[in-house]
């Protein structure tokens, strides 16, 4: 044996340790933790795109103790070292990637996963994540509550923008969407609703399994489980769409006509704004103290007491705008809030109610809101360019947002060719995700005759009260 035999091997194998080679060939590096987000600069993880969540949940609303497991499918987008899960609190208990034990530590919301072999670019990979404990309550930078809910009779889950990381990990921002299964066992004489399709229901030793299906991309803060005791609805609308509704008994009589126009809704929307784009549609309605807003969860929104059926054609609208199209960043909100909000106009237009045009008047001529405070709200920041986090659920993100739709309408000059505006961006983008930037040039694209520039940066960007033309 040459006398050099062992620096040969030491130098080899600091070269491993630099490198992060595991003997497979790959030489990856860490995936980023977090993808810059303007506002939430920590949400989301790069490295890997997330195809589908297998999410088995166990949870028992005297203790609020949950058990899980996270089966999480995804494509290495690089070679991959190492990888992180957003994840707030919970105790993590084993991780294996591909069935193979995985080193893990915790930071804050990251849960940084290091598999034994390293993963190369466009791999396929299954993360799995065993953990428990009591799931947290988030209070977003506006002051809502988020996450996990506990209720009188169970719990809700509700996510936007970050509060799904308190029930499951993964990767939570909106640019990064997948297909979703969901077990949730409870006790018997609850029951437990998610996002999607219901799929099997079992009752066994005291405690019930509910199954559900997601089979069209969704972005995490767009899911839900409600847990309690609910009164459950299954009828179709005249298409044979699947209408699934869940009900607090307590709420079930001031329900019970709103949620009976659900398809009266879809049917209007699809005309102006092209096929339901899922497979289900639905209600959960909870009783009023168990949130603060209402959420438009994919497929079942969530409606803390009756809605009215302004609120219900907003929630209904997002399932187009925000669930089908979804914002590529937090900085896109407007595009989900500004045409949920514009929707109502053109319900209210279109069923004997004030024009979208006498709406707009009075929010610029600040005698839309009772209160001064509200009217004046509209026009602290542009929609487009929210100050803070907070900003992004504002009052301008909302009616700003519409304003700029109902100028885009006012230059077009022509119903028709706006309202062919409306459904045709949202069948370029169904299921997927668009920008600000996408949609200001798609305008402009569909209609190169007309100037819009004045919109963009008066209504979308500029700062104050534009002046009227």
């Amino acid at each position: 044996m040459s006398r050099f035999a062992p620096v040969v091997s030491a130098v080899a194998l600091l070269a491993l340790l630099v490198t992060g080679c595991t003997g497979n060939g790959v030489e990856g590096t860490p995936g980023s933790s977090g993808l810059r987000d303007p506002y939430f600069p920590k949400a989301g993880n790069g490295g890997y795109d997330v195809t589908h969540y297998d999410l088995a949940l166990s949870y028992t609303p005297g203790t609020r103790h949950l058990t899980a497991r996270a089966t999480i499918t995804a494509r290495a987008t690089q070679d991959l070292s190492a990888f992180n899960l957003d994840l707030q609190g919970l105790k993590v208990e084993e991780v294996t990637v591909d069935g193979t034990a995985a080193r893990f530590d915790r930071a804050g919301q990251e849960l940084t996963v290091r598999p034994r072999d390293e993963l190369a670019e466009g791999r396929t990979f299954r993360a799995t994540v065993r953990y428990s404990g009591t799931p947290a309550t988030i209070t977003d930078p506006d002051g809502s509550q988020e996450g996990w809910l506990p209720t009188a009779d169970g719990a809700l889950a509700l996510g936007q923008p970050v509060g799904s990381m308190a029930w499951y990990p993964g990767n939570h921002h909106p640019s990064d969407k997948a297909t979703y299964a969901m077990a949730v066992t409870v006790p018997e004489g609850l029951r437990a609703v998610s996002n999607g399709e219901p799929r099997t229901e079992r009752t066994t030793d005291g405690r019930t399994t509910s199954t559900w299906h997601t089979g069209r991309p969704m972005a995490s803060y767009l899911t839900t489980v409600a847990i309690g005791r609910y009164d459950i609805s299954r009828t179709v609308t005249p298409d044979r769409l699947p209408v699934y509704t869940a009900v607090d008994p307590t709420e079930g009589s001031a329900s019970r006509e709103v949620l009976a126009r659900v398809p009266e809704v879809l049917a209007w929307a699809e005309d102006l704004f092209g096929p339901y784009p899922f497979a289900s549609t639905g209600a959960i309605v909870d009783r009023a103290g168990d949130a603060g807003y209402a959420l438009e969860t994919q497929t079942r929104p969530v409606f803390p007491g009756a809605p009215d059926v302004s609120l219900l054609v907003h929630e209904l609208a997002h399932q187009w705008f925000g669930n089908s199209v979804t914002p590529e960043s937090w900085q896109d909100m407007w595009l989900n809030e500004g045409f949920a909000t514009y929707a109502e106009w053109l319900w209210q237009e279109d069923h004997g109610g004030d024009s979208a045009q006498r709406t707009f008047d009075e929010l610029y001529a600040g005698t839309h809101y009772s209160a001064p405070e509200e009217n004046a709200a509209v026009w602290s920041f542009p929609p487009a360019r929210p100050p803070d986090a907070a900003g992004i659920s504002g009052r301008p993100v909302y009616d700003r947002g519409a304003m700029v739709l109902h100028e885009i309408r006012r230059t077009l000059a022509d119903d028709a060719a706006f309202r062919a505006l409306l459904r045709d961006w949202a069948t370029t983008h169904r299921h997927g995700n668009a920008s600000t930037q996408d949609f200001t040039g798609y305008v402009e694209e569909r209609a190169p005759e007309k100037d819009f520039a004045g919109v963009w940066e008066q209504w979308l960007y500029g700062e104050g009260r534009p002046e009227r033309r």
